[in-house]
């Protein structure tokens, strides 16, 4: 069409004008729809249109609130003016808060009632007195996709105050009552936590949680699939029986699924958790996890071990009597191709120097010293050595044994398992980079501690040793000898931690019984456990230590995770899980940032578990990777 001229200049062609402006308008939306597919990933245009109940996606923790059940009909059953339900309340009222989570307080009556569907989350504390016309609502809610946090035996009596047993328990977690923990038997029980689960996430593997028995903790076993035992009140050190068997019926943590919807139960109530600051800290992350779960939110972690490996494994022999005993291992390390760490006392090495010399450069030397006895880790009454009779006894363990072996001595154990904070700065101080003990039991993987600037590896005790499995329990059957360091290796495995096969020259190593090891090896290499050596324990500790992991839920159909090295030195090889929690699928891994190495990636649909394996990730580096994949059910 032709510009028309006229006296007063070029006149206006308003169909340019409008098709223009269309163009424009197309553009911008193309362009605002590019924007918000890389920021937020695949997404239906109805989806992004300025509605409630879109904009209600990204302001879950505001718009979306818990429910906190007040049970009255629990109340009633406590003795007059007693504040145990209040005291409970207030509790998860600080924990709820902390997650940045709304609540309500509901009543009985609003459950039975029907009042309580709207809410994602219903938190059922201390609630052992319900009425049948709340169970049967709660059962609704679930079988509608609801998720519901629960401690302790719940609805185990009805609303007028008469036991009802264990049937709900039973039918909705899967889990069978086994027992209670009897205050006048314990006044406080070790709950050990497995590692690799989204609801222990950035918690150490094995980590051991201290529960007060006031509110009486229940034992419980796993029965089906749909549930997942997180822990275990058995305690391997003190308590008899047969492990695998008394682990899998003393759960006290679990979650899975009823219907359509989630839980959590806890064994104990929150304000039965006792310890210091690190014990509450930890204890936070599990609940705060727990919320993530329940809401279909992610976690991630690195995993503790390379990949494929879910625990792994170190031989550490003992030179004590009978010292020349230390030759039996060796065909056995030699046909293997077993790494061994061997402790040595400095006055033995001094006695049979010819004998440390054969041995050196074949395994790796450590140190025996005498750091001074306690007659428990409470004791108040005695203390270690001093720091300067500490220092002297270390530094000459580790000159005597370097100086008569020609080789670098850097590993300690004490003398009688215990230390203090002097033997950690002695420890940076003369070199020493690892402790082998058995005063550590809070965990079952390394503890990384610093003096001085330098890190150092606490190695705590694991498993049994020889010393128990022959000398306390009297097996003198190889079998039977063999089925109790299987028993360990098996819990490592459920737990996902270290296997530390500690023996000793007077007992596993003597000639009728030595053979042995030779099976534990070939039965942990079958369970796929990582044999490995100390110092590259320490290589990978070091370097896994260092990765900074962070995630962000983007939209209902990506995630982004970061991961950093804030360290000096290049991690070569790591892997991080991602757990998505929920059900998904065509999960598809890239990068907002050009030239970002995109890892190989796993995804197990059974565990709705991404793994990624990270290479070659610089000092100061990070990564930031976007997780698409489409969801299998609507949320």
């Amino acid at each position: 069409m032709a510009v028309r001229r006229s006296k007063l200049g070029l006149r206006v062609n308003y169909l340019i004008i409008f098709l223009s402006g269309l163009v424009l308008l197309a553009a911008a939306i193309l362009i605002f729809m590019l924007v918000v597919k890389n920021v937020y990933g695949n997404y239906e245009v109805s989806e992004i249109l300025p509605s409630k109940k879109n904009l209600s996606v990204f302001t879950w923790d505001k718009q979306k609130k818990a429910a906190i059940l007040y049970s009255e009909y629990t109340q009633n059953m406590l003795p007059q003016g007693s504040t145990w339900i209040s005291d409970n309340i207030d509790t998860w009222e600080i924990f709820i808060k902390a997650s940045k989570m709304n609540y309500d307080i509901i009543s009985d009556q609003m459950i039975e009632l029907g009042e309580h569907f709207d809410y994602p989350l219903i938190i059922l504390p201390a609630a052992k007195s319900m009425s049948d016309k709340q169970l049967v609502q709660i059962k609704k809610y679930l079988e509608r996709g609801g998720s519901i946090f629960v401690t302790s035996g719940i609805a185990t009596f009805s609303d007028e105050a008469k036991w009802r047993g264990w049937e709900f328990f039973t039918e909705v977690f899967g889990m069978n009552f086994y027992k209670e923990i009897h205050p006048r038997d314990f006044e406080r029980k070790v709950h050990t936590l497995r590692g690799n689960l989204p609801l222990t996430s950035g918690i150490p593997t094995g980590y051991s949680l201290k529960i007060a028995t006031w509110d009486r903790p229940i034992y419980a076993e796993v029965l089906e699939p749909r549930t997942t035992q997180v822990s275990f009140w058995y305690d391997f050190i003190r308590e008899a029986g047969l492990v695998m068997e008394e682990i899998k019926r003393s759960a006290g943590i679990a979650y899975g699924t009823y219907g359509k919807g989630r839980f959590v139960w806890f064994g104990f109530e929150l304000n039965s958790v006792l310890g210091e600051q690190e014990d509450y800290i930890y204890f936070e992350k599990l609940f705060n996890n727990s919320i993530n779960w329940l809401t279909y939110k992610p976690t991630a972690n690195i995993k503790d071990w390379p990949a494929p490996y879910d625990a792994a494994m170190i031989l550490v022999p003992i030179i004590n009597e009978q010292p020349y005993n230390i030759n039996n291992v060796l065909p056995i390390i030699n046909r293997h191709k077993l790494p061994a760490s061997v402790f040595v006392r400095p006055q033995t090495a001094i006695t049979y120097p010819s004998l440390i010399k054969s041995i050196a450069g074949k395994v790796d030397l450590g140190a025996i010293v005498d750091i001074g006895f306690l007659e428990s880790p409470f004791d108040t009454l005695n203390s270690l050595y001093d720091q300067q009779l500490q220092f002297t006894n270390m530094g000459i363990a580790k000159d005597t044994l370097e100086s008569i072996s020609g080789t670098k001595v850097n590993g300690l154990m004490p003398e009688y398992g215990y230390f203090d904070d002097n033997t950690m700065v002695g420890m940076a101080r003369y070199g020493y980079n690892y402790m082998v003990t058995d005063s550590l039991t809070d965990r079952s993987v390394p503890k990384t501690v610093f003096r001085n600037e330098q890190p150092m590896l606490i190695f705590t005790k694991t498993a049994r040793d020889d010393r128990k499995i022959i000398g306390e329990y009297g097996l003198k059957e190889r079998s039977f000898q063999l089925y109790t360091y299987e028993e360990d290796i098996n819990r490592l495995l459920f737990e996902g931690g270290l296997y530390i096969l500690k023996v000793h020259t007077d007992f596993q190593l003597q000639p009728q019984y030595v053979d042995v090891i030779n099976d534990v090896v070939k039965y942990a290499k079958q369970n796929n456990l990582w044999i490995t050596s100390v110092d590259e324990i320490l290589s990978w500790w070091k370097r896994r230590g260092n990765i900074e992991v962070r995630y962000e839920w983007r939209s209902k159909r990506r995630i982004s995770v970061e991961v950093t090295n804030p360290s000096d030195i290049i991690v070569e090889e790591f892997v991080a899980e991602v757990n998505i929690n929920k059900p998904v699928r065509n999960v598809n891994v890239s990068s907002e940032i050009i030239n970002t190495d995109i890892p190989v990636y796993e995804f197990d649909k059974e565990s709705n578990s991404l793994y990624m394996y990270i290479k070659n990730l610089k000092p100061n580096e990070t990564r930031i990777f976007l997780i698409d994949f489409e969801n299998i059910l609507p949320l």
